[in-house]
């Protein structure tokens, strides 16, 4: 009951604010930080440009290393990730602040795995099709904190980090 409570008390609080897309036509912004994955934990860069009031295009770079266990022997890979995205931005849409940012989007990259010698299992390099949700709320016009969830094929993950409006 609480939850459903907070839920309508921020939407009749939101839907009063003016709205519009947090990263504007033109704007970019900067993000960066850590993730949670199937395969060890990622440390990400990425950057976002506005080509439409709803709309951005970006890019993004990861990079993370794990172990595996193999008939009890442990191997460690690595793995780098580049990949381009377009996003939605559902702020006007939905008429939330600009303080918050919720967003969907799809993103195409290549993973560029990298094994040790003798390395049992199937990591390879190649091309990867995913799909992205998440949050951010920021603190003043140029800092905030981010939250996303996304999907590969294969594969889950989550990561939190900062984002920076040039």
């Amino acid at each position: 009951m609480k939850k459903q409570f907070l839920t309508i008390v921020l939407m009749m609080v939101t839907s009063v604010i003016f709205a519009q897309c947090p990263v504007d036509e033109g704007q970019i912004q900067i993000n960066g930080g850590f993730g949670f994955s199937d395969w060890g934990i990622p440390v990400y860069v990425g950057i976002d440009y506005g080509i439409d009031n709803d709309v951005t295009v970006g890019g993004q770079l990861s990079f993370r290393s794990f172990k595996e266990n193999w008939d009890a022997k442990s191997y460690s890979s690595t793995m780098i990730g580049v990949s381009l995205n377009g996003t939605y931005h559902f702020n006007r849409l939905l008429d939330i602040s600009k303080e918050w940012d919720v967003y969907a989007g799809i993103e195409f990259g290549y993973n560029i795995w990298n094994n040790p010698s003798g390395y049992p299992g199937n990591h390879t390099s190649g091309l990867g099709f995913g799909m992205q949700y998440g949050g951010r709320y920021y603190f003043n016009n140029n800092w905030g904190i981010n939250l996303e969830f996304g999907v590969v094929i294969g594969s889950s993950s989550a990561q939190i980090g900062v984002s920076y409006r040039l």
